[in-house]
């Protein structure tokens, strides 16, 4: 195997095993942004922002790093477009940085911050029983699909197929996070037997 062949296998290798949170249930850590290029030559960096919660990033915050979680202290941030610029304790030159690129970062999920009545975090729904208005079992909450309009849950019965559920009050009744279930109205053409 070549070198090059060997370095895409162990990438390969590395996705698969996640970000150290369990595959179902509660994540340990949630991710926030994403590193981009070295700016400047005082240690900042470019981040892509991916939380819907980005004024939690501030001077003082502890971010997580990459698979292993490292560790890393906001010393500043500024905007920047639709993303920032970010400094870490540390690090003061553009090569102290450099070596950062694409890297995922995260805070711990203990420390998200609360949501609003009727709002939920995906990870709360996946793995939910899915239930008709009439009692029946549909299946479990499997994935969620972001599209232009309404998210599609996607839910998976128990002979293996899905059912595309549309995100909208049409068909989600109910949620009960504490129950993990999710109470539909079955439009129809939903189900297609």
């Amino acid at each position: 195997m070549t070198s090059r062949r060997r370095k895409a296998a162990e990438r390969r290798r590395r996705k698969r095993q996640g970000t150290g949170s369990p595959p179902t249930g509660e994540p340990a850590f949630l991710l926030v942004g994403k590193l981009r290029r070295p700016h400047g030559i005082r240690g900042e960096i470019s981040m892509a922002v991916m939380t819907d919660f980005p004024e939690r990033i501030q001077p003082g915050v502890t971010l997580y790093m990459g698979d292993s979680h490292e560790p890393l202290k906001v010393a500043n941030i500024r905007h920047q477009n639709k993303g920032l610029i970010i400094a870490f304790e540390g690090f003061t030159s553009r090569n102290d940085v450099e070596n950062y690129r694409n890297q995922d970062l995260f805070v711990r999920a203990d420390d998200r911050p609360p949501l609003p009545e009727g709002e939920y975090y995906l990870h709360e729904l996946i793995g939910m029983d899915v239930v008709t208005e009439k009692g029946e079992t549909l299946g479990v909450l499997a994935e969620m699909i972001e599209t232009g309009a309404a998210n599609v849950y996607v839910v998976r019965r128990e002979d293996g197929s899905d059912v595309l559920l549309p995100a909208i009050d049409e068909v989600i009744l109910e949620v009960d996070v504490g129950n993990k279930q999710m109470k539909i109205h079955l439009l129809e053409g939903l189900l297609l037997e």
